[in-house]
C-alpha cells in the first residue's frame, strides 16, 4: 500500500463539524426544566424513607428527556 493513497481528514475539516454540534446542542441547564422541577420537588418533599424509590418515575422521565437532547444522566 502506497502512503500517498491514504488520506486523513485535516483538523480544519473536522473542527467545523464539532463546533456546529456544540452550537446546535442546548446547554443541559436549559432543557427539561419541567421534568427537573418535578424530580427535585419530589426528592425534597418526599415523606418516604427512600425518596429515590418514591420518585423513580420522575427521575426516569428526566433521564429520558435529557437523553433526547443527547445527555446521559
Amino acid at each position: 500500500m502506497d502512503a500517498k493513497t491514504i488520506s486523513f481528514p485535516s483538523s480544519a475539516q473536522a473542527a467545523p463539524a464539532a463546533a456546529s454540534d456544540n452550537t446546535q446542542k442546548p446547554k443541559p441547564c436549559c432543557v427539561c426544566k419541567d421534568e427537573k422541577s418535578k424530580r427535585d420537588e419530589c426528592m425534597l418533599f418526599s415523606k418516604a424513607s427512600d425518596p429515590a424509590a418514591d420518585c423513580k418515575s420522575f427521575v426516569e422521565q428526566y433521564k429520558s428527556c435529557m437523553l433526547g437532547f443527547g445527555y446521559k444522566v
